[in-house]
């Protein structure tokens, strides 16, 4: 039987580092594509801001598997989401599984703090016992084919370094197929988790928060199997509009800042425009 999308990411995870951008609605899903990178990642952070609300827990479960629909419909690369608490109790977090597989999501990660959640790299967060977050990742793998569970802690921050660890230790006991350690301070912090932790780790660098800026290849070299870039996209592209939008305020035209604007054709490339062209023209033809 040939391997699933789920299982190609497993593959692609055993096989190479995977530098992982982060994407929020299918037209950044087709420019990951574009740009050459083989897995995407849903971010939780992006999504929310982009639909207008803080990353605090409102999303609900209808809008991130309409989310992962949309971005699936276009781009078939093995994707990761973020699913923040689970949407609830265990049980919740078994029906959000089976939706978001059903969807098209390859992997999940679901967090261990408390609701109201917070961004994880403000204050404020609080976590919930280990027990609780276990009987979540259980629920998970009852309710998973081949989508993987990844368990990430917010412990650091809230507890410490050693109970972080000691968290994703019981995470791993209860089946969790990756850990993710959100907040991590330093390079020597997360070179201590992967050295205690036996399962393939994801390391997050998102910009402006509490861990320093490292690179993918000093990821790779302290033991972790991906790294993931959450919301820089979703950044770049907020400054250019909002840069945008100013000047358009201003001068009322667009006419100075065309040099910083994708062309229609990129726009159009990026969108494969020609596809539908050429399909509509050939239909046309066939019922002549």
């Amino acid at each position: 039987m040939p391997e699933n999308k789920a299982n190609r990411l497993k593959l692609l995870l055993k096989s190479e580092f995977l530098v992982i951008p982060g994407v929020f609605n299918p037209f950044t899903a087709l420019l990951a594509k574009k740009a050459g990178f083989k897995a995407i990642y849903l971010s939780g952070g992006a999504l929310t801001s982009s639909l207008g609300i803080p990353d605090i827990g409102l999303l609900t479960l209808d809008e991130v598997v309409d989310a992962v629909k949309k971005i699936k419909a276009v781009v078939e690369l093995p994707l990761i989401v973020d699913i923040d608490t689970g949407f609830g109790e265990p049980i919740n977090v078994y029906r959000a599984v089976r939706a978001l597989e059903a969807a098209g999501a390859d992997a999940v990660h679901i967090e261990d703090q408390r609701l109201p959640k917070r961004c994880g790299h403000l204050g404020g967060k609080e976590v919930v016992e280990p027990e609780e977050m276990i009987k979540k990742i259980k629920a998970a793998i009852k309710a998973r084919k081949e989508m993987l569970i990844i368990a990430r802690t917010d412990a650091r921050a809230v507890n410490g370094l050693e109970d972080a660890i000691k968290r994703a230790s019981l995470y791993v006991k209860a089946g969790a197929d990756m850990v993710f350690p959100e907040a991590l301070t330093s390079e020597k912090e997360f070179i201590d988790f992967s050295r205690r932790i036996s399962v393939p780790l994801l390391a997050n660098m998102t910009e402006f928060g509490k861990t320093p800026y490292i690179t993918a290849e000093s990821f790779k070299k302290m033991g972790y199997s991906c790294v993931i870039f959450p919301v820089t996209a979703f950044r770049a592209g907020a400054k250019a509009m909002e840069k945008a939008f100013n000047i358009i305020a201003k001068e009322g035209t667009q006419a100075n800042i065309t040099n910083d604007l994708m062309t229609r054709s990129e726009q159009y490339d990026v969108i494969n425009y020609s596809f539908y062209q050429d399909l509509d023209e050939e239909l046309s033809d066939k019922k002549k």
